[in-house]
C-alpha cells in the first residue's frame, strides 16, 4: 500500500492527499453498519452538539469496535502514514465526527498541531489525520475545508474558543485566516464513500455547518511518531491516548473479511463479539 514519489510530494508541498475510492463498498459498508450502533450510546466519549440530541464527535471507538480497531491497524492506512511521517506511528486520537442533516454544527478555523501543542505538550509536528468517507462529501452538507500549503507557516498563534460549539478548540482569528486565504485559496475534497484524505497536522481547516438535509459522517485517525509521544496528560485518555505502542499493519482484507461473514451469516448482530486485533497486529 505504499504511496508513489508523485503523491508523497502532493502531500508534502500542499499538506494533504485525496485519494478516491481508497476502500470499496463492502469496506465501506462493514464501517458504516456500525455508525448507529456507535452514535446511539450514551457514553462520555459521544461528544453531542450544542443544537440538539445529535453525537458531534464519538471518541476513541477502536477500543470497544472490532471494526474499527481494524480499521486503525489497517494497511492502507498505517503504510502511507509511516511513509509521511519518516517512522513508525501510535494513535494520538481517534474519531468519528458527524455533520448531522440540518444540525451539524460548524468547525472553526484550526490547526490541530495547535491543540495536541498546547493541551498534550505534542514535542514536534510530526504527526498526521487519517480521513475516510463513510457518506457522499458534496459542496452541501459540510466539507472540510483546507487552505493548502498553509501546515509551511508553523504553529500558528490561536486562541482557546470555550463557547462556540460543544468541544472546546483553539482556534485561528479571521485576520490570519483571510491572509493565508489569500496566498494559498481555499478547497473542500469532495467525493463518493470510501475516499480517504491524508493531511498535515498544521494544515489549516475548518468546515461549515451542515444547512443540507444530507448528512455525513467521517471517520478520523490522528497518528503521531512514537519518538514525539505527548508530555502531558490532563485531558481524558479517550481523548489523547496514553499507548505509544507502534501500530502494526494487519491483513488487507480485514475489513472484507467481516463483510464475507456478515454475508454468511446474516444473523450476527455485532462485530464486537469477533476477536480483536492487538497492538502487535494479532488477533486476541
Amino acid at each position: 500500500m505504499k504511496l508513489t514519489d508523485a503523491q508523497l510530494e502532493q502531500f508534502h508541498e500542499e499538506g494533504y492527499l485525496f485519494l478516491p475510492d481508497w476502500f470499496d463498498p463492502d469496506e465501506v459498508r462493514v464501517m458504516k453498519d456500525e455508525v448507529p450502533k456507535v452514535f446511539a450510546q450514551r457514553r462520555q466519549e459521544n461528544v453531542r452538539e450544542k443544537t440538539g440530541d445529535v453525537v458531534r464527535t464519538a471518541f476513541a471507538v477502536h477500543t470497544y469496535s472490532d471494526v474499527f480497531n481494524r480499521l486503525v491497524h489497517h494497511p492502507k492506512f498505517l503504510e502511507p502514514a509511516e511513509q509521511m511521517l519518516g517512522g513508525q506511528v501510535y494513535i494520538h486520537q481517534f474519531k468519528i465526527n458527524g455533520k448531522a442533516a440540518f444540525d451539524g454544527d460548524v468547525w472553526q478555523w484550526h490547526q490541530d498541531y495547535g491543540t495536541w501543542a498546547a493541551d498534550d505538550d505534542m514535542p514536534n509536528p510530526y504527526a498526521m489525520n487519517l480521513a475516510v468517507f463513510l457518506d457522499e462529501v458534496t459542496e452541501f452538507n459540510g466539507p472540510l475545508l483546507f487552505i493548502p500549503r498553509s501546515h509551511q507557516k508553523g504553529k500558528l498563534e490561536a486562541g482557546h474558543d470555550l463557547s462556540t460549539t460543544s468541544y472546546p478548540l483553539w482556534t485561528i482569528d479571521h485576520e490570519t485566516i483571510a491572509r493565508l486565504a489569500g496566498e494559498g485559496g481555499i478547497v473542500a475534497p469532495k467525493g463518493r464513500p470510501g475516499s480517504a484524505l491524508f493531511f498535515h497536522c498544521n494544515l489549516v481547516h475548518g468546515s461549515a455547518p451542515n444547512m443540507s438535509p444530507w448528512g455525513r459522517v467521517i471517520v478520523y485517525v490522528s497518528l503521531n511518531r512514537v519518538d514525539n509521544a505527548i508530555r502531558r496528560f490532563k485531558r481524558p485518555e479517550w481523548i489523547a491516548h496514553r499507548d505509544f505502542a507502534p501500530l502494526k499493519p494487519i491483513s488487507e482484507d480485514c475489513l472484507k473479511q467481516l463483510a464475507r461473514d456478515a454475508r454468511v451469516d446474516p444473523r450476527a448482530q455485532t462485530f464486537e463479539s469477533r476477536g480483536r486485533i492487538s497492538g502487535r497486529g494479532a488477533a486476541e
